[in-house]
């Protein structure tokens, strides 16, 4: 889907993009509600944009990606994609609180999946209010109108730069599929017996303290730089995250997975802010895409890994494996892109954008 949209994002438009992803959102929310055939669900799954991960996939975060940065000067830029994810943080953090209402939802008499159906119920009415806000957005949100030949892929002028952001990007988004929050939550249940109720109060935690760590990033980068801030905030948290199955009791677990996730998440804001930044106007659509598809690919083979290991009772391989390779990617970004610095940090502006 993340493919198909960005190629076509642009010229179909991205409002009415966002709007016919927020329309899959609602039925694949209602397949997931209503039904219980292994195809539907696999239909609403793909369809539907329904993430293991808890955090957003598909067009969405790449019509977003491409949007925000012609709406505010460079130098402005990267707060602006730190709000946006500090936003989604706090909602992610109350989604996560939430879905310990799964225990109320038995005690009313329902059991097995069907425990969980209000839930994605919830969902597809959180779809309907994506719908309304989408359709309601401004032409202002559109990209503007470029004269001459488009490529293929949409990118053209920084076609390596963007191969090789894609590789890396890649790289660490496998590494946090071995230990995205649904297989945490697990190991936390498998290892200390953390119940429902426990889970959704430490990952609400752990989204809250992410979802402040945002809003330092972008002063943080206004200081020492996207790149930096990315790689200096990232490599602390790999060795933090090393450490948690380490901890001989569940209290210092989740302390250390709470102090892991109170910076882990600051290369986010700077991660986009910095892909939006090092490329043309015209190809950020594209450029967000094919970036989120290398994340989301790798993303969905290593929690497979994960799953072996914790049926060999390896439960503590896919935390050494992430840190090490999280490890490997910071190096890499650091060394490969330290010298291409984004227009503010030049003294720049790019065109098209906002104060330019």
């Amino acid at each position: 889907m993340t493919v198909l949209w960005a190629l076509v994002a642009d010229r179909y438009g991205r409002r009415r993009t966002v709007a016919t992803m927020a329309i899959l959102m609602i039925a694949g929310g209602l397949l997931f509600a209503f039904g219980s055939t292994f195809p539907l669900l696999l239909l609403g799954a793909f369809t539907g944009t329904i993430s293991a991960t808890s955090s957003e996939v598909g067009a969405f975060l790449t019509v977003e990606q491409a949007i925000l940065p012609q709406t505010a000067p460079p130098e402005r830029r990267t707060w602006l994609f730190s709000i946006y994810a500090f936003v989604a943080n706090i909602a992610q953090a109350v989604g996560s609180l939430f879905a310990g209402v799964v225990a109320a939802f038995v005690t009313l008499g329902l059991v097995g999946a069907d425990a969980y159906r209000p839930l994605f119920l919830l969902y597809a009415v959180i779809g309907l209010g994506n719908l309304l806000i989408f359709v309601s957005l401004s032409d202002k949100v559109e990209a503007a109108r470029v004269e001459g030949e488009r490529r293929f892929l949409g990118v053209h002028r920084s076609a390596g730069t963007v191969a090789k952001l894609g590789a890396l990007f890649g790289l660490d988004a496998f590494a946090g599929g071995l230990v995205v929050q649904s297989l945490v939550a697990y190991w936390f249940f498998v290892r200390w017996g953390l119940d429902p109720g426990q889970l959704a109060v430490l990952f609400f935690f752990v989204n809250i303290l992410s979802g402040v760590s945002l809003l330092a990033a972008g002063w943080l980068a206004s200081r020492i730089g996207l790149i930096n801030t990315m790689v200096f905030t990232h490599l602390p948290s790999n060795v933090l995250l090393v450490l948690v199955p380490l901890m001989p009791t569940a209290g210092l677990a989740a302390a250390l997975f709470l102090a892991r996730m109170s910076i882990s998440q600051m290369d986010v804001p700077t991660r986009q802010s910095y892909t939006m930044a090092v490329v043309d106007p015209d190809e950020r659509t594209a450029t967000a895409g094919l970036t989120n598809v290398a994340r989301s690919t790798a993303s969905a083979v290593a929690p497979a890994v994960t799953g072996w290991a914790f049926s060999v009772a390896a439960l503590s391989l896919p935390f050494f494996a992430a840190g090490a390779i999280k490890v490997v990617y910071d190096l890499l970004i650091f060394l490969s892109f330290r010298e291409l610095r984004p227009p503010e940090e030049r003294g720049v502006s790019k065109v098209g954008e906002v104060g330019s």
